[in-house]
């Protein structure tokens, strides 16, 4: 694939929109307007019970309040690690000793270019949560029948958390 041109038209300090055009290998060319973004870190914080800790947000494109991981977007030149540490001590004052990435994926990839990686953070130690000045976040634990049974009824309907959830409970029985 041959990128002829990008031209931004809208920039936020969360993403950016641009316009591009490109050549396939055939000579097709495709036109695409692209949220641009720096990626995400998702976090995983599972405690010495399994229970798995999420954040409750409301999220203006859904129009509702969602139960999730905790997540946050990179900083320009942070690392996905970096960002996951910082952000689990934002949003829910935990920090965790161990880190083990699960997966990183695309989760819109026909217009968005963000890429989201997800790790399992585990021995945790609480402490205060410092959210941004525009977040109103409400953490609280889940075990996974009460996980489960949420995805079931669609009280959790955010991919990355559902996503999350079945790779740690797949390589749990493993």
């Amino acid at each position: 694939m041959k990128l002829i041109s990008s031209e931004e038209r809208y920039r936020t300090p969360i993403f950016w929109v641009t316009q591009d055009r490109a050549l396939d290998p055939d000579g097709f060319e495709i036109h695409r307007a692209i949220v641009q973004h720096h990626g995400s870190a998702v976090m995983m914080p599972v405690d010495s019970k399994g229970r798995i800790l999420l954040v409750r947000q409301y999220r203006l494109p859904a129009r509702r309040y969602l139960w999730e991981l905790p997540a946050g977007r990179l900083d320009p030149g942070e690392t996905v690690l970096k960002a996951a540490r910082r952000e689990l001590r934002e949003e829910t004052g935990y920090r965790a000793r161990k880190w083990k990435k699960l997966v990183s994926f695309w989760p819109s990839p026909g217009y968005v270019a963000e890429k989201m990686t997800i790790y399992l953070a585990t021995e945790l130690e609480a402490g205060d949560a410092m959210p941004m000045e525009d977040e109103r976040i409400r953490t609280k634990w889940f075990t996974p029948r009460e996980i489960e049974r949420a995805i079931g009824t669609g009280t959790i309907a955010d991919a990355k958390t559902i996503l999350g959830y079945f790779l740690w409970k797949s390589s749990r029985s493993k």
